[in-house]
């Protein structure tokens, strides 16, 4: 495993790679560890690969501001540990309860597929949560996403409170617990 970035490595496999639970305990110490709270793992040679392909680790309060890729690059992930709250919004951030799932082993959700252009963001709502991530490439940073202009941008209160609304949303809607984390004041 070879560090790409601060919140990335990758495997230096040649022609296998198995997802093993002592990767997936690695990832999830790394986002623990990391400000971001969360890591990704890329099984992909590099970012000009037409299948990029990768473990992405969560913990709770960690703000994936809402996005969406081009019409022709669609994700999908599996979960591996924990739960996720995914959220799709319309062209104005507008949700509906439709929009709203739940992704863990208890639902029976246990993965997910979003056509290109989708509003979205995603988050963990336990400890330790990895999901495999799969997605169309080549990735270019500059392209990858755009970033809903109507959510607020990542490191800011606003995120943390926007996030909150919206796990506090999904948990009400799916009668699950109380948030875990506060927002820092």
């Amino acid at each position: 495993m070879n560090r790409i970035s601060s919140t990335a490595t990758r495997s230096d496999h040649q022609r296998i790679c198995t997802i093993t639970e002592a990767l997936i305990d690695q990832k999830a110490a790394d986002a623990r560890n990391g400000a971001r709270r969360r890591e990704i793992h890329t099984f992909h040679q590099d970012d000009a690969d037409p299948l990029q392909r990768m473990l992405n680790a969560m913990q709770p309060g960690s703000y994936v501001q809402p996005h969406r890729h081009a019409d022709s690059k669609a994700e999908g992930f599996v979960l591996l540990r924990g739960s996720v709250g995914f959220v799709a919004m319309d062209d104005n951030g507008h949700v509906e309860d439709a929009g709203l799932v739940l992704i863990s082993r208890e639902s029976g959700n246990i993965g997910l597929d979003c056509r290109g252009g989708t509003w979205h963001t995603f988050f963990a709502l336990e400890h330790d949560t990895v999901i495999f991530e799969i997605k169309t490439g080549p990735f270019d940073a500059k392209t990858d996403k755009q970033f809903a202009e109507w959510a607020p941008a990542e490191n800011t209160t606003e995120a943390l409170v926007y996030l909150a609304e919206l796990e506090d949303r999904i948990r009400r809607r799916f009668q699950l617990g109380r948030r875990e984390w506060e927002i820092p004041s």
